[in-house]
């Protein structure tokens, strides 16, 4: 035997054996059940784990391209089904199950879904109570998306007919069970949003299996009765029965009927209503005109009214004070002035030139102007000389000062 023909590198028997496996029918294209274990999601997406059960383990890898089509998120302990081929990683010469699908195994996986779902939209915070919307007290128009041939839209429409037959029902045929059901349900929201033709929108159907109510637990169904700008009810199924859309909905009613009663009102209990308002104001009324009534007898009893001339005694007695004393500030006035009046024509009696030239003085002006000195005249000017009878006209012929000598 040649030996140099039957030696191998490592990497040459991982590429040969890989090539023997991705060749396999069987293993190729391979479903394998197991327990998840050592899950880990590094930042690139692709989902890395072991699938274990009693007597072995196989490792796995998910790239991130199927990672994002799953429509729940593994977890360690988790039981599933896992779709893919095995091969052979040649780095490290450890053989793998790659996976492109993958599916909860057993009769939870359904309700694992829903936990799934309701958990993530409820950290969105698609479910706070902040959020809904309050249902109109008196709605004309009631938008209901449900099967048109079920019982559910039959038992919504009576009620709504015996409780208040002036609301108009609106209808949306749409499945609501199977793979077109979550879509159909979609649309119905969506159209009511668009077109605004109703006050309040009732999404529901009668009970079932939890594969028969699948419908209402739709991601995108769900977001979409989040966005509607019209409260929307949810009744699907019995009182027991829940559903995303039960959570994320405005109200929640356990069945169609009781989503009917909450829509609208009743218009017995309406009529009963009016009828203790209109008592009531009638009461009221009653007595406002009584207390009124005997506010303006009290008005009318016064003595203002009785004799309203009485209402002119004060004024008279104000108004004749207030003459007084007007009259007595106006004496008081009068006797201030003619006493400073009397003052005032003192002093000016006092300068009174012609006052003086009584006691025998005169005044001496020339050309119009005061002479007061000697100094200011020559021998030979005219002067005017005022007595205080009269003037007389002088020439001055001799002009003698104080200090001057005679001769």
């Amino acid at each position: 035997m040649d030996r140099q023909k039957t030696t191998l590198s490592v990497s040459q028997l991982n590429e040969y054996l890989k090539m023997l496996l991705d060749g396999d029918s069987v293993v190729s294209n391979v479903y394998v059940c197991g327990e998840i274990s050592n899950f880990t999601v590094p930042r690139s997406g692709h989902l890395y784990l072991t699938l274990k059960d009693e007597d072995g383990q196989v490792r796995a890898v998910m790239f991130r391209t199927y990672a994002q089509r799953l429509i729940f998120r593994p977890e360690d302990g988790m039981k599933v089904i896992a779709h893919g081929r095995v091969s052979i990683y040649g780095p490290s010469g450890q053989y793998q199950l790659y996976i492109d699908d993958m599916q909860p195994d057993g009769a939870g996986s359904l309700a694992m879904r829903y936990e799934q779902l309701r958990r993530k939209l409820e950290a969105e915070g698609l479910f706070d109570e902040s959020r809904k919307k309050p249902l109109p007290v008196m709605p004309l128009r009631i938008g209901v998306i449900t099967s048109p041939t079920g019982a559910a839209v039959q038992d919504i429409r009576n009620i709504l007919g015996r409780r208040f037959p002036c609301a108009e029902m609106i209808l949306f045929p749409s499945a609501v069970q199977g793979v077109e059901a979550p879509e159909q349900l979609r649309m119905g929201i969506e159209f009511f949003a668009m077109t605004g033709l109703c006050d309040v929108i009732i999404i529901g159907r009668g009970g079932g299996s939890i594969e028969d109510l699948w419908a209402f637990n739709d991601e995108l169904l769900a977001r979409a009765i989040a966005a509607c700008p019209i409260p929307v009810i949810s009744a699907v199924g019995h009182e027991s029965d829940f559903t995303i859309c039960d959570f994320v909905a405005d109200k929640r009613a356990p069945t169609p009927s009781a989503a009917a009663e909450l829509a609208v009102p009743d218009r017995l209990e309406l009529s009963a209503q009016l009828s203790m308002t209109e008592a009531r104001m009638t009461t009221l009324l009653s007595t406002y005109l009584a207390r009124e009534r005997r506010y303006l007898s009290q008005l009318a009893s016064a003595t203002v009214f009785q004799k309203p001339e009485r209402i002119f005694d004060s004024f008279r007695m104000k108004l004749s004070e207030r003459e007084t004393a007007l009259d007595r500030s106006a004496l008081r006035y009068t006797e201030v002035g003619r006493n400073r009046l009397t003052s005032l024509c003192g002093r000016l009696e006092a300068m009174n030139p012609l006052a003086v030239l009584s006691r025998g003085y005169a005044a001496v002006s020339k050309e119009e102007k005061t002479v007061t000195c000697a100094a200011s005249v020559s021998v030979g000017d005219m002067i005017e000389i005022r007595f205080a009878d009269g003037e007389v006209s002088a020439t001055v012929e001799n002009r003698k000062g104080l200090n001057e000598k005679d001769g």
